[in-house]
C-alpha cells in the first residue's frame, strides 16, 4: 500500500518512478557481508529507533557490540549518564541556554528596543528559518528570533549527530518536550523554548517521571506558555492595583494531557480545586530557577482533588501544596498508563499490544516512575524487536535520519533546508501549537502530498553526497535494482527517498 502511495506522489519524476518500478542491482556495503537478514532488520531497528537512523559511525558502534539488542540497552544507561551533564552546544550557538537570569534580561531589553522603533519598523517575533546567523551582531530588537533559532539548530544536530548527543538521550528530550510541549510563537514564551528543552526535557528525561512534571511546571516556558502566571486567589492584587482571578489552563492541561489524561477519573471540579492550589507560582525573573512562589497569590482556603485534602496555607508552606499536587498525580495508576502507552506507540507501534503496556505500567508503578526502568523494560521486550510492529517515520524522524545519513557538516544550508521541510510538512521545530503535542502514528503522515515533500528535500540535502553504500543492506533488493539504473549523483538522494527509508 505505501509503495503505491509513493508511486503515485513522485508519478511525475522519472528516477522517482523508478524507485517505485524496480529492477537490476546494487551490490553489499563490506559492513553487511556477515550479516543475516534478521541481524540486518535489528540493526536497523537498533539504529533508527533508539536513535535517529543509521550513519557509519553508529553502524560500527552497533556492530562492536554483542547484538543490536545490547547495543539498545546499554544507551539507556549512557542517555542517562549523559542527562546528568550539560550538551555540547557550539560557541556561536549558546545563548538559548544562557542562566534563565539573562534570558529574561534578553526579553526586557527586547521589548524596550522595540518601544523605540516607530509603529511598523519593526519585525514582526516570527520563527525566520532562513537565517541561522548566530556569528552576527547580537541585536536586542531580534533577541528572541535568535535564540529561537539557536534552540532549533542544537534540537537538530544533537538529533542528526551520535557523535554530539547520545542518540537515545535525543529521542527522549524530543518524546518529553512533545508530551509537556510548549509553543515557540506564542510571545512571552519565546526566549524560554530552547532552555526549556534542555533543562526540562533532556536533564529529566530518564530520571523520575515527577521531577520531570515538577520541573515542567516551574519553568517560565511552561508557566507563560499555559497562563499559570495569570492565575491568583480570586480577588487578589497585582502590583499595579489591579483585580486578578484563578486561571485553569495549566490545571486542566497538567491533568488531561501531562498525567491522568481524559478518562483518567477527574472532574471539572477537579480541575477548579487544583488550579487554586498552584495558585501563586509564577515566573522569578531574578531567581536561577526563573520560578517563584507568590504567598499573598495564593488560595488560603481548603480545597480536595481527587480525594486529596489540601488545608491551605497563609505561608510559604502553601508552594508545597502545589508540589504535593503534582506528586499525586505523577504517582497515579492512569497516568503510569497513559505515559507508557504513549512511550510504546513512540517507540514500538502505532497500535502497541496491551500486554506491552500492562508490563510498562506495572514497572512505572512499582518504581515510582523511574522512566530509566520503564524504558529499560521496553527495549528488553520482544514487542520491540517484532518485525511486525512497524513505525512510519514522523517529519522529524524523516529530516533527522536524512541528515545522518548524509554525512555532511550540519551547515546553514541544511538548517535552512531542514527547518522549511519540518515547516512544510506540518511539524515545525518548537512550533506546534497545541499543548497536545503532535502525533506520531501513520495515518497523520502517510499522505502522497507529504511523501513528494520528502522526496524534494533528500534530493536537496544530498545533492553533493557521494553514493550512501552503507544503506544498501537496509534497501530492499528490488530498491538497490532501482538505484542502480540511475546516475551515481542521483543515488543518495533516492536512497533516502525509498520506500524502505520511510520507516523505522
Amino acid at each position: 500500500m505505501f509503495e503505491k502511495h509513493l508511486c503515485v506522489g513522485y508519478s511525475r519524476r522519472t528516477a522517482l518512478q523508478a524507485i517505485c518500478g524496480l529492477s537490476g542491482s546494487l551490490g553489499l556495503h563490506p559492513w553487511a557481508r556477515a550479516q543475516t537478514a534478521q541481524s540486518t532488520a535489528s540493526v536497523w531497528r537498533a539504529a533508527s529507533r533508539v536513535g535517529y537512523g543509521p550513519s557509519v559511525d553508529l553502524l560500527h558502534q552497533i556492530q562492536a557490540a554483542a547484538s543490536p539488542r545490547d547495543w539498545a540497552l546499554a544507551q539507556v544507561d549512557g542517555a542517562h549518564q549523559a542527562s546528568a551533564i550539560p550538551p555540547r552546544i557550539p560557541t556561536e550557538m549558546m545563548d538559548f541556554n544562557a542562566p534563565l537570569p539573562q534570558l529574561f534580561d534578553g526579553a526586557q531589553k527586547e521589548r524596550q528596543a522595540r518601544k523605540q522603533v516607530r509603529s511598523g519598523e519593526a519585525e514582526k517575533p516570527e520563527i525566520d528559518a532562513a537565517r541561522f546567523d548566530f556569528a552576527g551582531e547580537r541585536d536586542p530588537l531580534h533577541f528572541s528570533r535568535l535564540v529561537v533559532q539557536q534552540g532549533v539548530a542544537w534540537r537538530l544536530l544533537s538529533a542528526s549527530r551520535p557523535s554530539q548527543e547520545n542518540p537515545l538521550l535525543a529521542r527522549m528530550t524530543e518524546f518529553w518536550f512533545n508530551h509537556l510541549n510548549v509553543y515557540a510563537g506564542k510571545g512571552a514564551v519565546r526566549p524560554f523554548v530552547g532552555h526549556y528543552a534542555i533543562n526540562v526535557a533532556r536533564a529529566h528525561a530518564l530520571g523520575r517521571f515527577e521531577d520531570l512534571l515538577l520541573a515542567s511546571a516551574r519553568h517560565p516556558a511552561m508557566l507563560f506558555y499555559l497562563d499559570q502566571v495569570r492565575s491568583v486567589a480570586d480577588g487578589s492584587r497585582d502590583e499595579q492595583g489591579g483585580t486578578r482571578g484563578l486561571n485553569e489552563n495549566y490545571a486542566r492541561e497538567l491533568m488531561e494531557l501531562h498525567t491522568l489524561g481524559v478518562d483518567g477519573g477527574y472532574s471539572q471540579n477537579d480541575v477548579h480545586a487544583l488550579a487554586r492550589v498552584l495558585t501563586g507560582w509564577t515566573v522569578g525573573p531574578n531567581n536561577p530557577s526563573g520560578f517563584r512562589f507568590v504567598a499573598r497569590l495564593h488560595d488560603i482556603r481548603a480545597k480536595q482533588v481527587m480525594g486529596s485534602n489540601f488545608p491551605g496555607s497563609a505561608s510559604l508552606a502553601g508552594e508545597e501544596e502545589g508540589v504535593n499536587a503534582v506528586r499525586m498525580l505523577a504517582r497515579h495508576p492512569s497516568t503510569a498508563r497513559r505515559v507508557c502507552l504513549r512511550l510504546a506507540q513512540f517507540f514500538v507501534s502505532d497500535q502497541p499490544s496491551e500486554s506491552l503496556v500492562a508490563r510498562l505500567s506495572r514497572t512505572f508503578l512499582s518504581t515510582q516512575g523511574d522512566l530509566r526502568e520503564v524504558m529499560t523494560a521496553l527495549i528488553a521486550s520482544d514487542d520491540f524487536w517484532l518485525n511486525e510492529n512497524r513505525l512510519f517515520k514522523t517529519p522529524m524522524d524523516y529530516a533527522c535520519s536524512v541528515l545522518c545519513g548524509i554525512q555532511t557538516p550540519l551547515d546553514k544550508r541544511n538548517l535552512v533546508l531542514a527547518t522549511g521541510f519540518l515547516a512544510n510538512a506540518g511539524q515545525p521545530v518548537h512550533g506546534w501549537q497545541t499543548p497536545d503535542g503532535y502525533k506520531t502514528d501513520a495515518a497523520t503522515w502517510l499522505v502522497p502530498q507529504a511523501l513528494t515533500r520528502r522526496a524534494d528535500f533528500a534530493l536537496a540535502v544530498s545533492r553533493q553526497s557521494t553514493e550512501l553504500e552503507f544503506l544498501h543492506p537496509f534497501l530492499s533488493a528490488d530498491t538497490r535494482a532501482a538505484l542502480a539504473s540511475e546516475r551515481p549523483a542521483l543515488r543518495a538522494g533516492l536512497a533516502l527517498a525509498s520506500p524502505d527509508f520511510m520507516y523505522k
